[in-house]
């Protein structure tokens, strides 16, 4: 994965991706859904869970988009509470 964050709010760790999101998935859209990811914008989430996400920046808490490619594939990006391990993953994946 190539990512480039000019200003990410936290530190992802070590990034991964399932095979099935890395065989499912356009490399471009991850990329582009990491950055954003990255910068604070949590997606398709509701709002609880977006104010949930601002709130683990501040607490260390785990972090959580959801995303969707052109093609409509929803696919997650979760952030450890430990900021050890960033995953890409399709829901199928848990």
């Amino acid at each position: 994965m190539s990512v480039i964050t000019v200003n990410p709010r936290f530190n992802p760790g070590r990034l991964m991706i399932t095979r099935n999101a890395k065989n499912a998935l356009p490399r471009r859209e991850v990329d582009a859904a990491i950055n954003r990811h990255l910068s604070g914008d949590w997606g398709d989430v509701c709002q609880s869970d977006w104010q949930r996400n601002e709130q683990a920046l501040r607490d260390g808490d785990r972090l959580l988009s959801v995303y969707q490619t052109q093609a409509g594939e929803k696919f997650w990006i979760i952030t450890e509470s430990d900021r050890s391990t960033t995953t890409v993953l399709l829901p199928s994946d848990c």
